[in-house]
């Protein structure tokens, strides 16, 4: 049975004794459920401000982080902050470093679950958040857990081939990284870790509150890990406003190449990455300026790179905002992805941002922004990639035509957007779950809405 709220009007208050103990007792009690964060009033649900706890993969959470998990965690905490959202952020410190090989997706896995040594800290918020499977150590406490998925390790497992099953041209460029030591095999020598990763990913999606995913890549993805389709919410990254900044003047060079993204270092992400597609790619045009923008700590791949093509610039590891000034003269270039498999793909969008046109393999967000022929193109292999770069390089007016296009599209991403997106789905779960322990509560949040 619900009871109504009796409130003591300002004018009948009692400021004797009685109302000194009342108005003392009631303090207590506030500073006791600070952390409600839904209040009746007039049978109405009042926002308050949410606590969110983010747990974390990287450890160091700054501007000049590379990887797209590491950026796009900054990204909303800080947009969330400036709409008051309190979010704290929790990174595990204790790893098993000496586990063998095949148990170090176990050891990742165990890894999280150090954190519970921060539980009490962790579970006075709101909502516990993390990248795919890293909140699995509080799904059993009773606080909603959301798992953010950029990406799933089946995805990356499904898409990524053995070296022999590759074509003969691409084999070649893989006998040629063994041969001159770049890489020391052409197979990972086993892929447990990773399937054991998965493994874990379906229990965590399965069971936690709310799964986002980044793209409906990823939402079919987790359609077929078996979570159900209301609790799958897609949200797609956002780039930070430096990418929509307007260059200064500067001159536009010839149409380039261009590869943006991360490379990797070992055999499994090379393929994963489809560098030996970028090597095919490239080897057509002998005649056309390259410019690799690429992140890799493997320092025999960036020599070899440095050297394998002609007209060939390259920048390793460059801090994120300083990307689109190296890009920004390159307006009308070809943008290529030759990914096997992307969640989301970050610097697809950030090229498009910069007035780049893309020729990318249908993965991640691609079949979502790209429309053939007007913004870019999607192909299925390699010698259709090539001609149609052939047909931008040939025909200038389309290709600038299609530069302005891709340019607009990408403006979708902009980062304003992705605060009001994720606190309208945390307040969605936070009032449902209270809801379900409080059946007094109104069924909707009035002002928040997502699809």
């Amino acid at each position: 049975m619900c009871y109504p709220v009796h409130y003591v009007s300002r004018k009948n208050r009692n400021y004797g004794i009685e109302g000194r103990a009342y108005k003392a007792t009631r303090s207590i009690l506030r500073f006791m459920l600070r952390s409600e964060p839904i209040e009746r009033q007039n049978g109405y649900v009042r926002k308050q401000k949410l606590k969110i706890a983010f747990i974390h993969s990287e450890k160091r959470i700054h501007a000049g982080l590379h990887t797209g998990a590491a950026q796009i965690n900054r990204l909303m905490a800080l947009a969330l902050a400036e709409r008051g959202v309190r979010v704290r952020n929790f990174y595990p410190r204790t790893q098993l470093t000496d586990a063998p090989i095949h148990l170090k997706g176990v050891a990742n896995v165990l890894f999280f679950y150090s954190l519970l040594e921060h539980k009490g800290e962790i579970l006075r918020n709101d909502i516990i958040q993390g990248t795919t499977y890293t909140p699995l150590p509080f799904l059993t406490f009773n606080v909603p857990v959301v798992c953010h998925f950029g990406s799933t390790a089946q995805g990356f497992i499904t898409s990524t081939p053995r070296t022999s099953d590759l074509s003969p041209t691409e084999r070649e460029v893989f006998k040629e990284l063994v041969r001159l030591s770049v890489i020391p095999e052409f197979d990972l020598k086993t892929m447990r870790p990773m399937e054991d990763i998965a493994d874990v990913e379906t229990i965590a999606a399965t069971r936690a509150s709310a799964c986002i995913a980044t793209s409906q890549k990823v939402r079919t993805e987790l359609a077929a890990m078996g979570v159900s389709n209301e609790r799958i919410h897609v949200i797609h990254n956002a780039l930070e406003g430096y990418w929509f900044d307007e260059p200064r003047t500067i001159e536009r060079q010839p149409p380039h190449l261009v590869f943006l993204g991360r490379l990797g270092n070992d055999v499994f992400t090379l393929k994963l990455k489809g560098l030996s597609r970028l090597v095919q790619f490239y080897r057509e045009f002998p005649e056309i300026p390259k410019t690799t923008i690429c992140m890799t700590t493997n320092s025999k791949l960036k020599d070899w790179l440095r050297v394998s093509f002609p007209k060939h610039y390259m920048f390793v590891n460059l801090r994120k905002d300083l990307i689109p000034g190296a890009l920004a003269p390159l307006y009308g270039g070809i943008l290529f992805l030759p990914s096997r498999y992307e969640g989301f793909s970050l610097s697809l969008v950030e090229g498009m941002s910069q007035g780049l046109v893309p020729i990318a393999f249908p993965v991640g967000i691609a079949p979502e922004i790209i429309r053939n022929g007007e913004n870019g193109f999607l192909v299925s292999n390699i010698e259709e990639a090539v001609a149609r770069a052939r047909e931008l390089l040939n025909n200038e007016a389309a290709r600038l035509v299609m530069a302005a296009a891709a340019k607009q599209a990408a403006e979708q991403f902009k980062s304003g957007r992705i605060a009001l997106e994720f606190e309208a789905l945390y307040r969605r779960i936070v009032h449902e779950y209270r809801a379900a322990k409080d059946p007094c509560l109104p069924v909707k949040v009035p002002g928040t809405s997502i699809n």
